[in-house]
């Protein structure tokens, strides 16, 4: 990341946490900037009690604003948190927003991992009516990320075993499952890249738990949201009692992308599968830039991806509901 980057975002994050003229002394700020997260598709850095990101380039500036105006909607409270006031500011042409600090999922505790609160609020994300949000928002982009990690698959051009084992799963999907034709399902209001990096306690450091990063909040099908997880049990990454946890707090919270009683598989199996293509591929990426072979977490996504290319395709005309 450049440095002009990183000054601007110390700058954002600062005027963030110090709104008012004069109260800029940042003695007890700890820490006083720290930078949290520096990717291709976003850089976070820290001051205090905010936080401020420069997004991903490219980012559509009309979606971008519906989706901050969603994030700050009272419909959204105690589901999602709310971006803090920071006008329009820009890093190298990518917007940035500021945003309160919260308390991040501890990776070194997997035990205290907040399954039922994920689930908890994805079913509360999915419940809130759209009529009355601000928009037009943007369709959620499942599909549409799935077929790029392909594509970045395919460019970095090693690991030529592994590749066609993913190449044959991603063959397997519906068009539609591949961002190739209108999705099948749709009209809900979804976070759109659900994992536990995308919770954190706020107010810090003991508040509830709220979803962040709104960089993929669209409309579309719900079951989405649940597929990463879904993708991991089938891959045998996450155990059966967690994900049984994970689901039974969906429902329970009356979360719509299942059908209460029925097979949750009808709705989520299309995109348990597409997450799982879309890992696998992003799993070869990153073998093939850090020059070494899948390592057994990415092994146990290609494989359920050969397992994928076994199964019977997919009809265009079946519905995922």
């Amino acid at each position: 990341m450049t440095t002009a980057v990183i000054t601007a975002l110390h700058g954002a994050a600062r005027a963030a946490a110090h709104p008012t003229p004069g109260t800029r002394d940042c003695r007890a700020c700890a820490p006083a900037e720290a930078v949290l997260a520096d990717r291709d598709d976003g850089t976070v850095v820290r001051h205090g009690a905010a936080v401020a990101k420069a997004h991903a380039p490219g980012t559509d500036p009309a979606g971008h604003r519906a989706r901050l105006a969603v994030a700050a909607h009272p419909r959204l409270a105690g589901i999602l948190l709310p971006p803090l006031p920071l006008g329009v500011r820009e890093a190298a042409g990518r917007p940035v927003t500021a945003w309160p600090y919260g308390v991040p999922v501890d990776p070194a505790d997997p035990d205290a991992a907040p399954w039922e609160a994920a689930a908890t609020l994805l079913a509360r994300l999915h419940s809130v009516g759209t009529g009355a949000l601000p928009g037009p928002l943007p369709p959620m982009r499942g599909p549409l990320k799935a077929a790029r990690a392909l594509a970045r698959m395919r460019a970095a051009g090693e690991h030529p075993a592994a590749s066609a084992t993913v190449e044959r799963a991603w063959g397997s999907l519906p068009t539609w499952a591949r961002g190739e034709a209108a999705p099948l399902r749709g009209g809900t209001l979804c976070h759109g890249d659900l994992h536990l990096g995308q919770l954190v306690r706020h107010p810090a450091p003991a508040g509830p738990w709220l979803l962040i990063d709104v960089d993929d909040l669209g409309i579309g099908d719900p079951g989405w949201d649940l597929a990463r997880p879904a993708a991991w049990y089938l891959a045998g990454l996450l155990a059966p009692e967690i994900w049984q946890r994970f689901l039974g707090a969906y429902t329970a919270a009356g979360g719509p992308a299942v059908d209460p009683g029925g097979d949750p598989w009808r709705r989520l199996d299309v995109p348990a599968r597409a997450l799982t293509v879309q890992t696998a591929a992003l799993s070869v990426v990153r073998a093939a830039a850090e020059r070494r072979e899948p390592d057994e977490v990415d092994r146990a996504m290609i494989d359920a991806c050969a397992r994928i290319a076994r199964l019977p395709p997919e009809l265009e005309t079946r519905a995922p509901s």
